[in-house]
């Protein structure tokens, strides 16, 4: 998943970002809201964490702007303004949640898995634990199982095996080229091969089956969509 971060404080900005990427997150960091405007018309992103008190172009009138260009990624405010004024305001002009600084930052994880689950309709799905066929993927213990036969095995992924199976497990039956999956899983200063994609797959595949991704040729892959 990729994660828009428009926080203006390094040390914060750092903690936060180097903390997602643990968790398999991709993250786009902006420091100021002049040049994180643009963000999300170039990259479709599954969650945006905003802070108010930016340089430049203020975060509250950033998420406006947003809004009214109908971005529709859900935002997350990271503020340290705690009045109720100040929530209300934020939450009038389109953010979906509101987490006054300090946070504990498993809070935040599970913050932003609950906007996930609001935007992708499963909010009736408490775990965001994702199941298909005999693969289960749960992304808050970052675990995979596979069932063969009689029993299950746990299977260790790489943070971009991780993240790239999640993405084709969140749209079971659709075919995502490797552009849409370089877009999932690569943040936008990292240099990627142009190999990347297709090497992670085959790494995948080794360890969970090669019947578990499907290649169309010349369009992308896909895991099937269960019945």
């Amino acid at each position: 998943m990729r994660i828009l971060l428009v926080e203006d404080d390094r040390m914060i900005g750092q903690a936060v970002k180097e903390g997602l990427e643990s968790k398999s997150y991709a993250v786009d960091w902006f420091q100021d809201g002049n040049t994180a405007l643009y963000a999300p018309e170039d990259v479709d992103y599954d969650c945006i964490l905003l802070d108010l008190g930016l340089p430049g172009l203020d975060g509250m009138s950033l998420l406006g702007k947003w809004r009214a260009q109908k971005i529709k990624s859900p935002v997350i405010v990271l503020t340290a303004r705690d009045a109720i004024a100040d929530r209300v305001s934020g939450l009038d002009k389109g953010a979906d949640d509101y987490l006054v600084k300090p946070f504990d930052f498993t809070e935040l994880l599970a913050r932003i898995r609950a906007v996930l689950r609001r935007s992708t309709g499963n909010s009736e799905k408490i775990d965001n634990i994702l199941t298909n066929g005999a693969l289960t993927l749960d992304p808050v213990e970052h675990l995979l199982t596979v069932k063969e036969e009689n029993e299950s095995r746990e299977v260790s992924l790489t943070s971009r095996e991780f993240s790239l199976l999640e993405a084709l497990m969140q749209r079971p039956g659709a075919v995502l080229s490797r552009e849409a999956l370089e877009q999932r899983i690569y943040s936008y200063d990292e240099e990627v091969e142009s190999n990347a994609v297709e090497f992670i797959i085959h790494s995948l595949r080794k360890k969970i089956g090669a019947s578990h991704i499907k290649n169309v040729r010349g369009v992308g892959w896909k895991v099937a969509k269960e019945a």
